[in-house]
């Protein structure tokens, strides 16, 4: 399969960044994969999106010294070797990667069309949300599309402590410019709750990046001090 990568520094961190041609892949280009097995009932296009995501996973390893592929565990989730955290996106013809020694989370979408924003937001936000989206600068399918990636992206990086949660359970809070906060409900996960997550933002051409980069306690939380993460795993 036809590859192109690079490494792009966002948010303290380095996304190593593939672009790939879907219609060049072959059966035989996942043989580079330990587990390739894993993957024989999956359809050609998921095929080359896991390829592609697990290549850039491993220029991200490399560039800390680790040479592996990162395995499939019993949630199809990356396996990370001990002591790093990483996350795997891909959408349409692009895959990205980071590696953390903290926890962190990326996500890449493409952004809505006026029509399917209109049509979707019920189920990624609600009201309070929807007047936050709507009184920042952002045409409002790109801040849905935010909102929705934003989401993608904490879920990544917590998701060995949660299961499956709605879009509900995690609140746009803010918007801005470069980066968009969501504070965590109890829905998320108990241990978890009432926590702000900032999450760095950029566009690259029709599509955007969410980077989760840090989580805080609420002023009123007095049980713990603010903690700094660079979060993801997928």
């Amino acid at each position: 399969m036809r590859t192109s990568h690079f490494p792009l520094p966002f948010a303290g961190h380095r996304l190593h960044i593939v672009d790939f041609d879907a219609s060049s892949f072959h059966e035989h280009d996942l043989l580079w994969l330990p587990h390739h097995d894993r993957l024989r009932s999956a359809g050609r296009k998921r095929k080359a999106e896991h390829l592609a995501g697990r290549i850039a996973a491993v220029h991200a390893l490399r560039e800390v010294g680790v040479r592996t592929v990162p395995g499939i565990g019993d949630k199809r989730q990356p396996l990370w070797p001990d002591g790093l955290f990483g996350s795997i996106s891909h959408c349409a013809s692009t895959a990205l990667a980071v590696i953390s020694r903290q926890r962190i989370g990326i996500d890449i979408e493409k952004i809505m069309s006026q029509h399917t924003a209109t049509e979707l937001a019920p189920s990624i936000i609600d009201s309070d949300e929807r007047q936050i989206l709507q009184a920042s600068s952002l045409p409002f399918p790109l801040a849905l599309t935010l909102a929705f990636s934003a989401k993608e992206s904490v879920y990544k990086a917590f998701s060995d402590r949660v299961t499956l949660p709605g879009f509900d359970s995690a609140k746009v809070t803010s918007l801005t410019a470069t980066h968009i906060s969501l504070h965590l409900l109890p829905a998320f996960a108990a241990t978890m709750a009432e926590r702000t997550v900032r999450t760095e933002w950029f566009q690259r051409g029709n599509s955007v990046i969410t980077l989760v980069s840090a989580i805080t306690r609420f002023p009123h939380d007095r049980s713990a001090p603010a903690s700094i993460l660079s979060a993801i795993p997928r």
